[in-house]
């Protein structure tokens, strides 16, 4: 489970939140704040929050692009992880977790050095709305890895995208839990959550491995 402005190519040098990294709150209250996680954070925020909602944002799809040399991976094998990239007809599956107060500052932190620092993702806002109230739309935070960041390691066939992940592993576990987890996460949205990329990657996967793959810790969700 990371974009900002598009311009943006670098982490932050520091492991304070980035200014860009404050989009506008929820209802005009300061002290409320959406953060919108595809990735890893549907599963695991590790953050406090006071209110998860499942759903979606429109023009963006999901896409394994992102290199990862610490999480899921290593300097001499980084691992694949997700990113959005801006596609007009996309839809994105993920959670948005609400953070208020002392939440705010205590989340972007650590954030910053997840996403950020150690990920190389951009902060971007992005319109989410809710799998219960889609006429209800938020503004929330989404941490978005762009082509200029030194891990980004852009389009692959999925059979390549499937081998890379098999072969990784980094300080969070193994880069097939990764995809496996998200790949769970999609099917308890229902029917009407769609990742054709995801899907293919599974199934790419299946095909190299026939052997089933269970993760160590169930999947916990909202």
């Amino acid at each position: 489970m990371k974009q900002e402005s598009a311009d943006q190519s670098t982490p932050p040098p520091s492991l304070s939140p980035a200014p860009s990294a404050q989009p506008s709150r929820e209802d005009g209250d300061p002290q409320a704040l959406w953060i919108f996680g595809y990735g890893s954070l549907v599963w695991k925020p590790d953050f406090a929050y006071s209110d998860s909602r499942v759903g979606f944002v429109r023009g963006y799809s999901r896409r394994f692009w992102q290199g990862d040399t610490f999480h899921r991976g290593s300097d001499k094998m980084p691992g694949r992880v997700v990113t959005l990239l801006e596609d007009r007809e996309g839809c994105t599956w993920g959670v948005a977790y609400q953070v208020r107060g002392e939440q705010v500052g205590e989340a972007l932190k650590y954030l910053n050095v997840r996403e950020a620092v150690l990920g190389g993702y951009d902060t971007k806002e992005v319109t989410f709305y809710p799998q219960d109230a889609p006429d209800q739309p938020l503004t929330a935070l989404a941490y978005v890895a762009t082509p200029q960041n030194p891990g980004y390691l852009g389009p692959a066939p999925e059979e390549v995208i499937a081998t890379q992940i098999l072969a990784c592993r980094g300080f969070s576990g193994h880069n097939l839990e990764y995809l496996l987890r998200l790949a769970d996460f999609m099917q308890l949205c229902g029917p009407q959550a769609q990742d054709e990329h995801l899907e293919a990657i599974v199934d790419a996967v299946g095909t190299l491995l026939p052997c089933s793959y269970l993760p160590e810790q169930p999947l916990a969700l909202i």
